[in-house]
């Protein structure tokens, strides 16, 4: 465990869908075969999160064999009322292990009286425990996750002594986000991912080795906050050290 506020989830569903950013144009949506950085970040936000801290997602094991299944959808077509046919191409039985950590939001100068790491690590644990706060999804609304505490590297998976696999090409990692990142700019991430026996670490948000794409000027808007405040938040938490 390499930072003290590290946490660990194992997240699953029966489906999955880490779009390729190249199948949207045609309207029909095909998978990544790998989880990316920005869905696992949105499935722990989904577990708990406040604008004073970001999400680091660390690692990620892949505890089922990669697979995929074909179905059906009729989107509504772009500028009319009408419905296309399309075909959505889904992992299919997917199953995670997930390690991360958070860090301070620099952006929000705002919120330091609300930078408690021990209250934010212990809730963080807690609603891990329940389920998540809000609902989970697996890449997209259509895909619900589950989620539950576990110990990273416990049980079986099914790519243990795989050795290595670096046959997932360029693929989206996340986006800069201008109340996380650089002030009113909006970026795109890009990394080549490499898994050695089922596991996949990521680079940090602010590594050099990624590739970054300018998107467009954004103005963030951040939220209102009480952070730790709100009511009912810090039941059975003490405080200490993390």
């Amino acid at each position: 465990m390499q930072y003290p506020n590290t946490v660990e989830f194992r997240v699953w569903g029966k489906y999955a869908l880490f779009t390729d950013p190249l199948t949207k144009i045609g309207g029909e949506k095909y998978s990544y075969q790998i989880p990316t950085y920005e869905a696992l970040k949105g499935i722990l936000s989904s577990v708990y999160w406040k604008p004073t801290f970001v999400w680091v997602i660390d690692k990620v094991r892949v505890m089922k064999r990669i697979k995929t299944q074909t179905r059906s959808a009729k989107p509504i077509k772009y500028y009319t009322d009408s419905n296309d046919l399309a075909i959505y191409t889904y992992l299919s039985d997917v199953e995670y292990q997930v390690q991360a950590y958070f860090e301070w939001n620099k952006n929000r100068e705002d919120l330091k009286q609300d930078r408690n790491e021990n209250k934010h690590y212990c809730v963080a644990n807690r609603m891990i425990e329940r389920g998540g706060r809000r609902d989970v999804f697996l890449g997209t609304r259509e895909c619900q996750g589950y989620v539950e505490e576990c110990k990273f590297g416990e049980g079986a998976g099914k790519y243990d002594g795989y050795g290595e696999l670096d046959a997932f090409g360029l693929i989206f990692h996340g986006f800069d986000y201008p109340d996380e990142a650089k002030k009113d700019e909006f970026y795109a991430r890009f990394w080549r991912p490499k898994m050695i026996d089922g596991v996949i670490k990521f680079p940090h948000p602010d590594d050099k080795s990624l590739i970054r794409k300018f998107v467009r000027p954004m103005t963030a808007n951040p939220p209102a906050t009480i952070g730790l405040m709100e009511q009912g938040l810090l039941e059975g938490c003490e405080e200490g050290s993390v």
